[in-house]
């Protein structure tokens, strides 16, 4: 079964620093048709402003993936840890029994687009903890690339939920076939430019929700940078 998510349809805030779009419901977005995809539960398209940020803020028993698509974004937190992410960049954050961060975007001339993801992990009251990689665009051209996994493995950041997170790059006669097992769903994000995904055609900010099915099929990419979801069903 394949169910489309439209951008237009998100949710949106604007608080002047801050534009966001909701994929699920959130804050004081709420839609009961859109709680949440498994154990993904948040995927905001965030845009910050020069000279602005997310002032100190807690979080509990959360997986919290940053992927940065443009600019650049300071992060703190109560665990002691610095960093600056650009594109390329994936953060993960694990919340555990509880921790505080903040996130700044330094530049006085250009805005921080990125993806906030959260996904709910599959143990409670661990110790929080803090990971960040590098993936460069060679290794998703064509091509998908880990991530974020439940093990860590081919050098993704590891997450504490049986789930594994994919970021490809796509353009022209460029396809993927991802095998989907019948125990698993898939979700798909267009981050930006546009892709045909298991013959549905998706846009910038369009998502589409898989279930009952084999395989997920991208191909007739046009400048396309895409997430896919594999989760527990």
């Amino acid at each position: 079964m394949l169910e489309v998510r439209k951008s237009e349809d998100r949710g949106v805030a604007n608080h002047g620093w801050l534009s966001s779009r909701h994929t699920f419901s959130f804050a004081n977005y709420h839609d009961p048709r859109q709680m949440g995809f498994g154990p993904l539960l948040v995927i905001n398209e965030d845009r910050v402003q020069p000279a602005q940020g997310f002032g100190t803020h807690g979080h509990r028993d959360m997986e919290i993936i940053s992927y940065v698509l443009d600019g650049a974004l300071e992060h703190k937190d109560s665990m002691g840890t610095g960093s600056v992410i650009r594109y390329g960049d994936v953060q993960r954050m694990s919340a555990g029994t509880g921790v505080r961060h903040s996130e700044f975007n330094h530049s006085q001339s250009e805005e921080v687009h990125f993806l906030q993801i959260w996904i709910e992990p599959n143990q409670t009251g661990i110790a929080p903890s803090y990971e960040e990689k590098h993936f460069d665009q060679a290794a998703k051209n064509g091509q998908l690339r880990l991530i974020a996994s439940s093990d860590g493995r081919d050098g993704s950041v590891l997450i504490h939920q049986d789930a594994s997170v994919f970021a490809s790059i796509l353009n022209g006669a460029d396809r993927v076939d991802y095998p989907l097992s019948p125990s698993r769903r898939a979700y798909v994000h267009v981050a930006r430019g546009e892709v045909t995904v298991n013959g549905v055609r998706l846009s910038s900010g369009d998502a589409l929700k898989i279930t009952d099915e084999t395989r997920v099929t991208l191909d007739q990419a046009q400048a396309a940078e895409v997430l896919l979801f594999d989760l527990p069903q």
